[in-house]
């Protein structure tokens, strides 16, 4: 969020979302990278990797 100046409006419109998604992961660390026998990942955090892929592709000329 420091350098949020840097990015287009389009990009710069999603950070706080992305901010939230690295806040929310960060908590969740060790099951974001190890999962659980009853816990997948993949399944969990998909939606909100592909909103952060989608969105960081803006900035890939």
């Amino acid at each position: 969020m420091e350098y949020r100046d840097i990015f287009p409006d389009e990009v710069r419109e999603e950070l706080p979302k992305i901010a939230e998604i690295s806040k929310y992961l960060r908590k969740e660390r060790e099951f974001a990278l190890y999962g659980d026998i009853d816990f997948i990942p993949t399944e969990e955090y998909n939606k909100d990797a592909e909103f952060v892929v989608k969105t960081a592709e803006k900035l890939i000329v």
